[in-house]
């Protein structure tokens, strides 16, 4: 009889961390989650001090709350370009990927609440001939 080894395809670096990139609107995060204390640190600040609204903090919690481990992994993350509220969709497909990384179980509930999907809108571009992208400029009559 034969024995099989089962290949366990492993996507954890050598410091045992998942690393993901999460995209949206004109912002890119990078983002590396290991078990831990459940601190978020993102560009070297605590996620309080970098995203002072409420909002922009529970859109990055969202992905823990959703597999009900808030405080189970420790978070870093690098986010550049864009505003504040891009930053924060990036930070979040960046850590749902990352979570489906490091477990494949966690997986269906992110995919099934659309965490895994990039958001494809982005700012549309502005034609010649018009104030804005759609916007006309006012027409006067005399």
């Amino acid at each position: 009889m034969e024995e099989q080894v089962v290949k366990s395809e492993t996507n954890l670096d050598l410091k045992e961390r998942a690393y993901a990139t999460g995209r949206r609107k004109n912002s890119i995060a990078r983002v590396w989650l290991k078990r831990g204390n459940g601190e978020i640190k993102v560009n070297g600040k605590s996620l309080e001090n970098y995203f002072t609204r409420p909002v922009l903090q529970m859109i990055v919690n969202q992905p823990l709350s959703v597999i009900q481990s808030e405080n189970g992994y420790e978070i870093m993350a690098t986010v550049k370009g864009g505003g504040l509220s891009g930053q924060a969709g990036a930070i979040r497909h960046g850590i749902s990927k990352a979570l489906s990384l490091y477990n494949n179980e966690n997986r269906p509930p992110l995919k099934k609440v659309g965490f895994l999907t990039r958001d494809p809108r982005v700012v549309e571009r502005k034609k010649s001939g018009l104030a804005k992208a759609r916007r006309s400029y006012q027409f006067s009559k005399r």
